[in-house]
């Protein structure tokens, strides 16, 4: 974006400060209404043809645009995807205690990624940790969907539950 002597081209078409359209002029003109109202004359549409320029205090014009990204940053949500970790052979406490974070994480709208984890002998038993999963996207079904079924990667056995809106 060129601003005031910036500007080469010989004519523009100039908008007031309030927003009207003045006309087509020389730049030299142009910029000499700007000084006149202690504004900037600020190019605001190069591929026109004549290109835009508009009568404006550049600084504030500027200060308002990082406040619009910042503003912007701050309302962007990122969401993380959680894993919790559990055994085909798990016991009930401690499998409650898991749901209980994996609840938690949802209800922070966070992705929860549920592996399963075999080891040794118990991958010839897979179907336990399928049913395994099975129970825990029923136990999640209040405050989660599943997102990606369970799926069988090497020796782990997982599936994504998203929050629900």
């Amino acid at each position: 974006m060129r601003i005031n002597e910036q500007i080469k081209v010989p004519e523009i078409r100039l908008i007031g400060p309030d927003g009207q359209q003045i006309g087509v002029m020389p730049v030299k003109e142009a910029l000499a209404r700007a000084t006149e109202a202690n504004l900037d004359l600020v190019e605001v549409a190069p591929q026109a043809s004549p290109p835009v320029c508009r009568i404006m205090d550049y600084g504030k014009y500027k200060y308002q645009q990082s406040k619009k990204q910042q503003e912007a940053r701050r309302r962007q949500t990122t969401i993380q995807v959680k894993e919790v970790k559990v055994r085909p052979k798990i016991e009930t406490h401690d499998m409650d205690f898991k749901m209980r974070n994996a609840r938690r994480f949802l209800s922070e709208g966070d992705k929860v990624k549920i592996s399963v984890i075999f080891r040794g002998r118990e991958i010839a038993h897979t179907d336990r940790g399928f049913r395994l999963l099975a129970r825990i996207s029923e136990t999640l079904a209040d405050v989660g969907t599943v997102e990606q079924h369970p799926k069988l990667e090497g020796r782990n056995l997982s599936m994504i539950v998203t929050p629900k809106q």
